[in-house]
């Protein structure tokens, strides 16, 4: 399947919190019941990501079929990383956050990793251990699991890193 990808608008918005709540069932259909609670990811968590030019909508046609959002690091919550370490410290990174998609769509994370791979090749994930999904597509692109980080609120998280050799 071909993936279109741009940035996303507030136009979107209810395109995004549709697919944030698709992501959500699948996440409760996989034994993941805590992740994304209380409405999270919300309109305003979106529009945040749209005013710093970071969120992104994955289209099939003109149907939304999936979202991210890309950002350059540093990112705060990864300054400490516990039982592990980062493969590296010292180069830039970017963070991708909020995946979400269609059930029904297949393909939309190596769309969405090709796409960020084409904007660096130092790219950081995090993702509730509850989330086996992630966990295992993670693991199959290619990514390190490099130890556990905490969300602003105190809630654990597992991380992830790839360096793709520059060509």
């Amino acid at each position: 399947m071909t993936y279109d990808i741009r940035h996303a608008t507030p136009a979107d918005v209810p395109a995004l919190l549709q697919l944030a709540e698709a992501a959500r069932g699948i996440m409760r259909q996989s034994g993941n019941p805590t992740q994304w609670a209380n409405g999270y990811p919300k309109a305003e968590d979106f529009m945040r990501d749209i005013d710093r030019h970071s969120s992104f909508i994955v289209l099939s046609g003109d149907e939304p079929v999936g979202t991210f959002a890309f950002l350059p690091g540093p990112e705060p919550t990864y300054a400490q990383i516990y039982e592990g370490e980062w493969i590296d410290r010292e180069q830039p990174y970017h963070v991708v956050h909020r995946i979400a998609s269609r059930p029904e769509a297949h393909g939309v994370m190596r769309a969405l990793l090709d796409y960020c791979f084409s904007h660096s090749h130092n790219i950081r994930i995090d993702t509730h251990r509850d989330n086996t999904i992630m966990r295992h597509l993670l693991q199959q692109f290619g990514f390190t699991y490099c130890g556990i980080i905490f969300l602003a609120n105190g809630d654990e998280r597992l991380a992830y890193q790839k360096i793709k050799l520059k060509v």
